[in-house]
């Protein structure tokens, strides 16, 4: 039976405090289960553990069944990679080790370390593994799933194709896969809307007991039969999805909401973890320091007497305060970038929310940038008002300026006194994370800061590239809510439905390069659905020539 059994996982980073312990859940044959928190608690680190990319500190897990593994960083660590290479690491085991000794092999043989017998044996056993069954898997997959034609997967770089397209060919390959477990890390990060849309029905439709990290709250809603929650160091589950999660959540914390009951509770939890890592130590030495650190956790428990609930509330504060302008904050005139779209002309106005959506591929990112200054093969003007002051965050949050400095640093630059910065930092859940280096964060806490830096920065016009991409729910809605009392304009590129729902109108860049004008979330979604019929959808407006 194809199911998933974890219990009492526990874990440190090396020299570092411990992450989580405690862990326990289970996902049923069958079950599209979703992991969520808050970031840095550990959701990847789970999935790595299954995965035996990592080793647990304590507990036990089970996978029953074949299983298939989709990293968050799939085909985005080396461009220079070819797409044989992208993909075999996506392959079952024993077709992972052969492709990558043919790999190899082919290396050795082009550099002239191998006469060619190490080749013929790499060749043979993948071969007889089935590889040459799964490169046709492969090719099916890429005429599904990648705009041009694939010929040659040992010749075709990654860096060929857009990072939405490398997403969906590996996600095709894995839910077509008939793998008993599959196990996917954030597996909605590049796609656009489109192909969002499909990733929920293939996993509707996918038999594979499925365990996924999510931080998409439509995709969670539409495909989610269970919400694993880590949170308190522990985890709970929810047996549903996530449209009724956040009441589920609120009624377990009113039930917690007896102190002696939750303060009792919680001191017989850590006192029974201290016991059991004591009985082990009393068998093996190594295992003393972890006992001793379960002491000391329990015992000054106990000291500081009745907790606050043992699952506090990330509360992360956004000010985005901003400033008045001109009512013309920005004007195109007949843009366009290279080949990627049409010249169009638009206005955007103080104080509007302006979505630019569209297929990858097409050239919003390009725009947002081309706003930001940065005009490469820019053709017509883009023109700002007067009192316009334009800040942008970027989608891969790549800020070589932050590199080697720490959290607290940065943040000192604009706020200068510590005590002022460390409120700033705390706002944003990062307090803990204050002496850390920039490059040493988590995806969600880069986002974080970077957001954070836009704030303090004071600007008027926000350029946001996938804001909430890397960031958790939490955040994301605390964005959501900062935006809606911000004093300005943005202009977002995001694939966040949810996020996009908050915005007054969009800009839509389709396939053929045209560019439409579209009022609403509604009509954005529809033309999103058949970009063919944007001519026919009532309220859509051309802005290049038809």
């Amino acid at each position: 039976m194809s199911s998933i059994v974890v219990s009492e996982l526990a874990y440190a980073p090396p020299g570092a405090d411990q992450l989580f312990f405690d862990v326990s859940f289970g996902v049923a044959p069958g079950e599209h289960a979703a992991i969520v928190g808050a970031n840095g608690v550990g959701k990847s680190t789970i999935l790595r553990i299954l995965s035996q990319v990592i080793e647990a500190d304590d507990g036990e897990y089970t996978v029953n069944g074949n299983m298939l593994t989709m990293t968050q960083e799939v085909g985005m660590s080396n461009p220079n990679d070819t797409l044989r290479e992208m993909l075999v690491e996506v392959a079952p085991k024993h077709l992972r080790t052969a492709g990558r000794a043919l790999i190899a092999a082919e290396k050795a043989l082009a550099d002239g370390t191998d006469d060619g017998m190490g080749y013929a044996t790499a060749l043979g056993d993948w071969g007889d593994l089935g590889g040459y069954e799964l490169e046709s898997d492969w090719q099916a997959a890429a005429q599904r799933s990648v705009k041009t034609p694939v010929d040659d997967f040992s010749r075709r770089l990654v860096s060929e194709l857009s990072g939405g397209e490398r997403k969906r060919l590996v996600l095709d390959l894995l839910l077509t896969s008939g793998a008993d477990v599959l196990l996917l890390d954030e597996p909605d990060n590049y796609l656009d809307i489109p192909t969002r849309g499909w990733l929920e029905e293939e996993i509707k439709k996918c038999r594979s007991t499925i365990l996924m990290v999510s931080h998409d709250r439509t995709l969670l809603e539409r495909v989610a039969t269970k919400i694993i929650v880590i949170e308190g160091s522990g985890c709970w589950s929810h047996g549903g999805s996530y449209v009724t999660f956040p009441d589920a959540r609120a009624k377990r914390q009113e039930l917690l909401g007896d102190d002696l009951k939750r303060w009792n509770d919680e001191e017989r939890r850590l006192f029974h973890h201290m016991k059991i890592m004591k009985q082990r130590a009393a068998q093996n030495f190594k295992n003393a320091t972890k006992a001793n650190g379960a002491e000391t956790r329990w015992e000054k428990f106990v000291a500081a007497g009745p907790p606050p609930p043992p699952v506090a509330d990330q509360h992360i504060h956004v000010r985005f305060r901003g400033a008045d302008s001109a009512r013309r904050v920005v004007k195109f005139e007949d843009v366009s970038i290279g080949n990627l779209f049409l010249p169009f002309s638009e206005e955007v106005h103080f104080g509007e929310r302006v979505g630019l959506i569209g297929p990858n591929g097409t050239g919003k990112t390009h725009l947002l940038n081309a706003l930001f200054g940065k005009k490469e093969d820019l053709s017509g003007t883009i023109t700002f008002g007067p009192r316009t002051s334009v800040g942008m965050f970027t989608q891969i949050n790549d800020r070589p300026e932050f590199r080697g400095r720490t959290c607290i640093d940065i943040v000192r630059d604009k706020l200068v006194e510590e005590e002022k910065s460390m409120r700033a930092l705390a706002r944003y859940g990062l307090r803990n994370n204050a002496r850390q280096e920039f490059q040493t964060l988590s995806g969600g806490q880069k986002a974080r800061l970077e957001i954070l830096s836009l704030e303090l920065a004071g600007h008027n016009v926000l350029l946001l590239d996938e804001p909430t991409d890397n960031l958790d729910i939490e955040s994301s809605e605390a964005l959501e809510r900062a935006l809606d009392g911000f004093e300005g304009t943005v202009i977002a590129v995001s694939h966040d439905r949810t996020f996009l729902a908050q915005f007054d109108r969009f800009i839509m860049i389709t396939d053929d390069g045209e560019v439409y004008a579209l009022p609403d979330y509604d009509v954005a979604m529809t033309g999103l659905a058949a970009p063919e019929q944007l001519a026919q959808v009532r309220l859509a407006k051309p802005l290049t020539a038809q």
